[in-house]
């Protein structure tokens, strides 16, 4: 049986995310968490890949203790496991330590639970928008990785090959690849499902399981946490709201309000800018 993981990241939700002006960092207290955009198309294809064929799905994350909603919301879904992986040594890593620790954690999870033949990441997360983390944990693994996900054509499991459609900025690549393999979700993957209420009350019940510092044996402190992360943001800030200028334009029947409108487009020279003619 194929055995997929799924890294998913709990994020502040983007519409409501704010920068502190003194330390330049996001401000996350208040501020509403939710599962990654991207991460969720990636659990949807497993999901689909398990309805289909028939596999595990583990889900983990690297996180604060509260990111435990994120991945039961993801059992909800229909995944198997998740796996929350938490450590205040973890904290303020940049992509290259969480890469670091991801890998391991999915190394972790294939001694438990069985080889991993797929791996799916979304291709970026909304707060750090880097699309760094998913190839990163692919070289780590030595897997093919396939970015920019937005379809698989074919999935073989006897074959051990998948197909997919790659969205690059020249168009698209299709891709056959061994597994197993790591692949970062588009949004025109897929449409996420809706949980279940067998899969909510199995949620509400569901206890992660949860790893700490200690149970990584081998586990390299120096690449971890701010001690491992060279990346060094020296400013981020929100910038300034351009004015918007309004102009009513009115008329007493439909062909006023065009004459009037095509006037004042004259006498503001914004045809000639737009290369219309005078």
């Amino acid at each position: 049986m194929l055995h997929i993981a799924v890294c998913i990241k709990q994020v502040p939700d983007s519409r409501e995310m704010r920068i502190d002006p003194k330390t330049n960092t996001l401000i996350r207290q208040g501020v509403p968490a939710i599962v990654n955009y991207f991460d969720l198309h990636g659990l949807e294809e497993a999901l689909r890949i398990k309805d289909r064929f028939g596999a595990r799905v583990t889900v983990l994350t690297m996180g604060p203790p509260s990111a435990e909603q994120a991945l039961k919301q993801c059992i909800s879904m229909g995944a198997d496991e998740a796996v929350l992986v938490t450590d205040r040594a973890f904290a303020g890593a940049d992509t290259l330590a969480t890469s670091y620790v991801v890998a391991m954690t999915i190394e972790k999870i294939a001694e438990t639970w069985g080889p991993v033949d797929i791996v799916f990441c979304g291709k970026q997360t909304l707060d750090g928008d880097t699309g760094q983390v998913g190839p990163g944990v692919a070289c780590r693994l030595d897997m093919e990785q396939l970015t920019y996900v937005e379809k698989v054509e074919m999935l073989d499991p006897e074959r051990r090959e998948i197909i997919v459609h790659r969205h690059l900025e020249d168009g698209v690549e299709r891709v056959k690849a061994p597994l197993p393999v790591l692949i970062t979700a588009l949004a025109e993957l897929n449409r996420p499902r809706r949980a279940s209420l067998p899969g909510v009350l199995r949620a509400v019940r569901y206890e992660p399981v949860v790893w700490t510092t200690n149970d990584f044996p081998n586990l390299d402190r120096s690449k971890i946490g701010l001690r491992g992360s060279p990346t060094i943001v020296a400013k981020s800030w929100v910038p300034e709201p351009k004015p918007v200028h309004t102009v009513t334009v009115e008329g007493a029947t439909p062909d006023e309000v065009a004459e009037n409108l095509f006037n004042r487009l004259y006498e503001t020279d914004l045809p000639v800018k737009l290369g219309w003619g005078a």
